[in-house]
């Protein structure tokens, strides 16, 4: 018989005293009927009594053991700290991806919380190979149809793929990359480039010709620009547009804001390198058909027109002069 079925066979022939426990009384508080004038009543008292309190001591034991088990549906104190442990990291993660989504900033500020909830569902999910363990495993997250757990790895999986943090971070996922590093700190020079250049001059949001960041900070923006063309063709981005796997959103964001503050805000540009062979090379395919006429005019022959007379038939006057003579 369990604990709970002993229970309440032993709060069935309680005294009417002890009835008052199902209305919220304590198990030591509940009302005792007045005792009985005469030595019967008074037997009759003290042996309720006695038993009454024997059954409160045992009902008492009972209810004890039964809290220790847990009620159908409860988490053992092992399974109650992996989902507490759980619950923390994603709070924490949570957070940090909420305050990091403007500026981007997830893959540079939360791959810590990140691994601490993917160690965390992993060590509830490593849980199932223990029998022990392995209810817990399935009460949290094969227990029902809603799943919360499972749901929750799942966004943060999704939100973590979808920016495509592998890309910023270490195999081991220990820390930013060397690149990603490089090119952050080459960022924030760019930055402290445009803000220290732009001081003093009239802050509004018409594009106009800032000449003091164009002409100061135009080789930093060019070196960032290359990194950033550079880690592009790393990744193959460069190379198939289909499969090409783009970089992480912290790296896109801060080209993006860079670029957007150079050519709309401080209308920059920066000069091709490549313009002068360009303009050599396009004037030379423009003048070559004039040049291959010229040089076929110059030096072609000239043939002259030779013309041949042909030869006459001699009249009839003289071929009977020339018989004559031959005669």
């Amino acid at each position: 018989m369990g604990p709970a079925a002993r229970l309440l066979c032993l709060l069935l022939p309680l005294p009417g005293s002890l009835l008052g426990l199902s209305a919220g009384q304590g198990l030591g508080l509940g009302r005792r009927p007045p005792p009985q004038s005469g030595p019967e009543g008074w037997g009759l008292g003290g042996g309720r009594r006695l038993l009454s309190l024997e059954l409160l001591e045992e009902a008492e034991d009972l209810s004890l053991a039964l809290l220790g088990t847990g009620l159908p549906g409860q988490l053992p104190p092992g399974c109650r700290e992996l989902l507490v442990g759980f619950a923390n990291s994603s709070v924490r993660l949570t957070g940090c991806l909420v305050r990091s989504a403007r500026p981007v900033r997830l893959c540079q500020s939360c791959y810590r919380h990140f691994q601490s909830v993917t160690e965390q569902l992993e060590n509830i999910t490593r849980a199932v190979g223990n029998s022990s363990e392995s209810n817990c495993a399935k009460s949290l997250l094969m227990s029902d149809r809603v799943q919360l757990v499972v749901i929750l790895s799942q966004f943060f999986n999704s939100t973590w793929k979808t920016a495509n943090c592998a890309n910023c971070l270490k195999n081991n996922s220990e820390g930013l990359s060397n690149s990603t590093i490089d090119f952050l700190d080459l960022f924030n020079t760019t930055l402290m480039c445009f803000e220290r250049n732009f001081q003093g001059q009239a802050i509004n949001f018409v594009p106009s010709n800032h000449t003091e960041v164009c002409r100061n900070c135009s080789q930093t923006y060019r070196n960032l620009n290359a990194l950033y063309n550079k880690m592009q063709k790393m990744t193959g981005q460069g190379s198939d547009s289909e499969h090409r796997t783009p970089l992480c959103i912290d790296v896109e964001d801060a080209m993006n804001i860079t670029r957007r503050l150079w050519s709309r805000t401080f209308n920059c540009s920066v000069p091709c390198s490549d313009t002068v062979p360009v303009i050599a090379v396009s004037s030379f395919i423009l003048f070559l058909p004039v040049i291959f006429y010229l040089s076929s005019f110059l030096h072609s022959k000239q043939k002259k027109r030779i013309l041949i007379l042909p030869n006459r038939i001699q009249s009839n006057a003289s071929l009977v002069n020339i018989q004559e003579k031959y005669s």
